[in-house]
């Protein structure tokens, strides 16, 4: 009886991807070798919920193996920084030993290089500081750019030495230290692998296409208390370099 309604659950789940149309989306690897289009997932006791971008399919939770994101990101190589206010990102990338390109990324992401941006939840300026962190780093006004570039750099870069990694100080920057602390790594919020994604691809338009022994995958399971990184097949990175 089980066994019939897990097969007939993924039908269902075919034929609503059949019929939607496509999607940004993270995949579901089933344990019958199947992959899904998911644009979300929740888990229900024995059961997880899986959202599709047409409709929703429940299944056992132990057909899952796992959910990946469908990005790659690069590892980025250092080069010239971009965009505006280059001269401070140069500067102040130099003064605390960063990637400029990774300082200009964060800044396009977190605020578009709007200097006097206003978050709904209060972050200010270029970097989008928070005001308990513009205090802390001694800031007097977070909405002049140089100001505000070099405390967010000295937090980056507070972060880099934390946790060690790119991935997970960017995660700590968006969710906050503790968030990734207390889930041992990237925390699995879509909000915050996206928000590495959009740096991951925005440090990838200012340095190229890295070589494949350069790839990551962030791969995500309801399962498992945290994110982890992978190295991606030779396909996958063969996909990707031809994207």
């Amino acid at each position: 009886m089980r066994r019939n309604a897990f097969r007939h659950a993924l039908l269902v789940a075919a034929a609503l991807l059949a019929a939607a149309p496509a999607a940004r989306a993270d995949w579901a690897v089933l344990r019958n070798g199947q992959r899904l289009h998911v644009t979300g997932y929740e888990r229900r006791g024995s059961d997880v919920v899986l959202r599709l971008a047409g409709g929703e399919a429940t299944l056992p939770a132990s057909a899952v193996l796992r959910f990946e994101p469908e990005d790659i990101f690069t590892a980025a190589a250092p080069a010239p920084a971009q965009g505006p206010y280059g001269a401070i990102v140069a500067k102040a990338a130099s003064q605390n030993g960063l990637d400029r390109n990774l300082l200009s990324s964060v800044i396009r992401a977190e605020s578009d290089f709007h200097s006097r941006a206003v978050s709904p939840k209060g972050a200010l300026g270029l970097m989008q500081l928070m005001p308990a962190t513009a205090r802390s780093l001694a800031v007097r006004n977070p909405f002049n750019p140089g100001e505000n570039v070099q405390a967010g750099a000295r937090y980056l870069k507070e972060l880099l030495g934390k946790f060690g990694t790119v991935n997970l100080a960017l995660a700590a920057y968006n969710a906050g230290p503790g968030n990734v602390s207390l889930y041992g790594g990237v925390p699995p919020f879509r909000e915050t692998r996206d928000y590495i994604a959009r740096v991951r691809r925005d440090m990838k338009k200012k340095t190229g296409p890295a070589p494949s022994s350069g790839l990551v995958k962030m791969v995500c399971s309801p399962f498992e208390p945290r994110c982890r990184e992978e190295s991606p097949t030779t396909a996958e990175a063969s996909s990707f370099n031809q994207r």
